[in-house]
């Protein structure tokens, strides 16, 4: 009876420590950086004269192919990750741009955004993978903006918009599937 007692005490105390136990940098990673992406879009999407630092939609069709060449490289080389342009026109969407972000501190990321014909903005944030976030498309609502995020490769992509989920799940399935083919 005293084994049983023992053994039953040991099995409770452990599991109250399981359940009381924080959750632990997974979860705070995760959502940190989900949120700095909902953040930087609700910042940077009203913006009318300066939404992004690298203007690709401004000026001529030849000039708007070397600004999209300078933002994705420019881009790529601060992340230290490669920074696709993805092509959402055949959702409505064209590049407005892009422009750097600080993420974790002392790491920067990428944030682009296009605007649909309609002037609704989405943003996609790019940074480098962090290895304790896991890789599944998952979405998350803060305020009036919706995120589907998912980590492919070496790269986090969370896409943010004030959009219907159904149509916002689109575009990140669109984005998804042209990354597959870089």
């Amino acid at each position: 009876m005293v084994a049983s007692f023992g053994v039953g005490g040991i099995l409770g105390a452990a599991l109250m420590w399981a359940a009381q136990r924080p959750t632990g940098a997974l979860s705070e990673a995760s959502d940190a950086w989900v949120h700095r992406a909902a953040l930087a879009h609700t910042v940077y999407v009203p913006e009318i004269r300066h939404p992004v630092e690298v203007n690709v939609a401004d000026g001529p069709e030849a000039d708007r192919a070397a600004q999209e060449q300078h933002l994705q490289r420019w881009l790529t080389k601060r992340i230290d990750t490669p920074v696709p342009l993805f092509d959402l026109r055949a959702h409505g969407f064209e590049l407005v741009g892009g422009r750097l972000l600080p993420d974790a501190p002392g790491a920067p990321c990428a944030m682009l955004m296009y605007q649909h014909r309609d002037g609704h903005r989405v943003t996609v944030y790019l940074r480098k993978a962090d290895v304790s976030v896991p890789a599944a498309f998952r979405y998350e609502q803060e305020g009036d903006v919706g995120l589907f995020y998912w980590v492919e490769g070496s790269t986090g992509y969370a896409l943010a918009g004030s959009l219907p989920r159904v149509q916002l799940l689109s575009l990140a399935e669109a984005i998804y599937a042209q990354q597959q083919h870089k």
